[in-house]
Formats: C-alpha cells, sequence, structure tokens
C-alpha cells in the first residue's frame, strides 16, 4: 500500500508541475511534430522509469538484439499481449525510440494524463465506430511513416487468464502501409504488479518482456501476409510458453 500511496502522489504532482510544459509542447506540434514526440517522448519515459522504481520492478527483456537491427529513424508497430496498465508503462522504458500507443478511445477523459498520452504520438480508438476506427488507422500509418513507433494490443482488453482474447486485426495494415516492421512483444507478470494483487496495492515484481523478430508485411504477398496475421496470436502464445 505504501508504494501505491508514493507511486500516486509522485504520478500526481508530475502531471500537474508539467503541466505548462505540455502547453509549450503542444504548440510545439503544429510546427515541427517530430521534435515535439520527441521531447515528449523523454519526459514520459523519465516519468515511467520513476513509476517503476517506486513499484520496485525488475524486467527481463529477451530479443532486445531484434530492435537494434532496426534503424532508430524507421517506424515500428509493436504488437502484444495485453495483462496490465504496466504493459505500457514498461514497454515506453525498454525501446529506445520514441513511441505511442494505440488506446482506448475513454482513456481521452481522464483530464492531465490524457494530455501526455496524446504528446507521445498516441491515437485514441474508437472500436465502436467503424469510420472513427478507419480514420485512426490512416493516422497511425501516417506517424509510422514520419518515423514514430506504435504500439498496438489487438486483444482490445486486458486478459489476465493464460488464454488470448480473439486478436483484432484492422491495426495490422499501419505496418503494411506504412512499409514498416511488424515486432511482437510477449510480456509476463506485468498483472502481478497491481492488478492481481487484493487489498488494492504495487507489488516488488520480476517480469519478462520479449522482442520477436521483425517482420515486414510489405515485402510479402497477398497470402502469405494474410497468413502471417493470422499466425500473430500463435507466435506471441509461442513465445509467452517459454517464459
Amino acid at each position: 500500500m505504501i508504494r501505491l500511496i508514493f507511486a500516486a502522489i509522485y504520478a500526481f504532482l508530475s502531471v500537474v508541475l508539467l503541466y505548462p510544459y505540455h502547453i509549450y509542447l503542444w504548440l510545439l506540434s503544429k510546427k515541427d511534430q517530430k521534435k515535439s514526440w520527441n521531447k515528449s517522448w523523454k519526459i514520459v519515459r523519465s516519468f515511467f522509469k520513476g513509476v517503476l522504481n517506486i513499484a520496485g520492478t525488475k524486467v527481463e527483456v529477451r530479443g532486445a538484439e531484434n530492435l537494434e537491427a532496426i534503424p532508430k529513424d524507421q517506424g515500428v508497430l509493436f504488437i502484444g499481449n495485453h495483462r496490465s496498465f504496466f504493459d505500457v508503462i514498461i514497454l515506453q522504458t525498454i525501446v529506445d525510440r520514441p513511441m505511442g500507443f494505440i488506446a482506448k478511445s475513454d482513456f481521452k477523459k481522464v483530464p492531465l494524463f490524457s494530455s501526455w498520452v496524446m504528446d507521445i504520438g498516441s491515437i485514441f480508438m474508437d472500436r465502436k465506430d467503424v469510420r472513427a476506427g478507419l480514420e485512426s488507422i490512416k493516422t497511425g500509418t501516417d506517424y509510422i511513416s514520419k518515423g514514430l513507433s506504435l504500439g498496438l494490443y489487438p486483444e482490445g482488453t486486458r486478459s489476465h487468464t493464460k488464454e488470448l482474447l480473439p486478436f483484432k486485426k484492422g491495426g495490422y495494415r499501419m505496418a503494411k502501409n506504412s512499409e514498416s516492421p511488424i515486432v511482437l512483444v510477449a510480456a509476463t507478470g506485468t498483472d502481478d504488479i497491481f492488478e492481481n494483487n487484493k487489498p488494492i496495492a504495487l507489488r516488488k515484481k520480476k517480469v519478462i518482456f520479449e522482442f520477436s523478430e521483425a517482420y515486414y508485411p510489405h515485402k510479402m504477398d497477398k497470402d502469405t501476409c494474410n497468413d502471417f496475421y493470422e499466425e500473430i496470436p500463435g507466435k506471441l502464445k509461442e513465445m509467452l510458453d517459454t517464459h
């Protein structure tokens, strides 16, 4: 409980005290979007590292060499399983390149925090509105083309069982349309940090994050690409089974 209290205080003070800088970044984004993303990412990444330090989280990273093979100015679509809010926090701290996320549209209603989520280039997707969803995919394609990486959780919500939920494949096309790679991210143990704890608390835990090789859908023919999309849940499950 003490860790949770300290984390809440740290988060509140950080967001409030840095809000004037958010306004600066918002203005900067109108002139230089990439520069704004980079500055926002550095701040958010440092903030998330602080949260993990308070939580006492230890992260084992596997497959880091697969990321090193991708140029730093190349946007990447990271596709992962989703167990916890900490999936986003941890991924942001271990990927050394500016990155936003595809987030639920409901998160846009969260005051202050949603501002920083947008600053790093995240996109709020309304999965119930087909037209809005297509527009979000178009925006995501544009962002990745400009060198921003995006994190996508196709399950659409957090799953706390060993089985993966059905994957929604619509967002995959952002990689193909932007001629950018897909990297799969398998994460275990993240929900033990917070969600699985009763009473509510942050627990000191070790988690595992594993990165796959890079896949390039735009270099695949149509049938091979469709087969790859269908295989994504299975590939992630195979990675998770080794953790």
